[in-house]
């Protein structure tokens, strides 16, 4: 039992440590103070949603499934992630996101979860990782320990997301300088450019 929580711990914990569209927006917003809990109870939850139905067995529908759509898939994610990097990017040139950060009393709770939803689900790598791959390594545990495994995996989640969100706010001093938000702006600019590329390389684009 213990092996499988610590198996799904594991597991889940490398796959979501790569630093992506979600985990920048999650960082972002741990910086700025913005609803904060619910960004990091949001991104846990889906992933732990995603994680359960993958061990489900939906895992096996899907694997078969995605292969139909996976171009398009990837495609509408590569858009996404391009038009993310430029927001970024136009952040970055300008310097605006400190006056976000310092003055900006109102930023709706709906828009940013709006926003945040589309990170989560239009990316296909959440649901390769999450439902397929995680769904899949779960069939090795019988009965109790594949929900063991889920439960392990699931709290890889909420311990990163909650980690990144709250540890976020030790770099608040440093991001009172306009020229640290320019260079993270740039730097998640950057990283949203090259998750496009690949992204459309995945899309048969070239």
């Amino acid at each position: 039992m213990l092996s499988a929580v610590l198996t799904g711990f594991v597991l889940g914990f490398s796959l979501i440590l790569a630093i992506g569209a979600q985990n920048s927006f999650v960082l972002r917003q741990g910086l700025i103070g913005r609803h904060v809990f619910i960004v990091a109870l949001f991104c846990s939850i889906s992933d732990a949603l995603l994680i359960s139905i993958g061990v489900a067995g939906i895992s096996i529908f899907l694997s078969n499934y995605i292969d139909l759509v996976s171009d398009w898939l990837f495609s509408i994610s590569a858009i996404w992630l391009l038009g993310y990097g430029l927001l970024r990017l136009r952040d970055a040139i300008n310097g605006k996101s400190v006056l976000i950060a310092k003055d900006s009393s109102v930023n709706e709770l709906a828009s940013t979860l709006s926003f945040l939803s589309v990170l989560t689900f239009a990316n296909p790598h959440v649901y390769l990782d999450t439902v397929i791959l995680i769904g899949t390594v779960s069939q090795q545990f019988p009965g109790n320990a594949k929900l063991a495994y889920v439960l392990g995996a699931s709290l890889a989640s909420f311990v990163f997301f909650f980690s990144l969100a709250y540890g976020a706010k030790f770099l608040s001093p440093i991001m009172q300088r306009p020229i640290a938000w320019r260079l993270l702006d740039s730097f998640i600019a950057f990283v949203m450019f090259i998750l496009a590329i690949k992204m459309a390389q995945a899309a048969s684009w070239f």
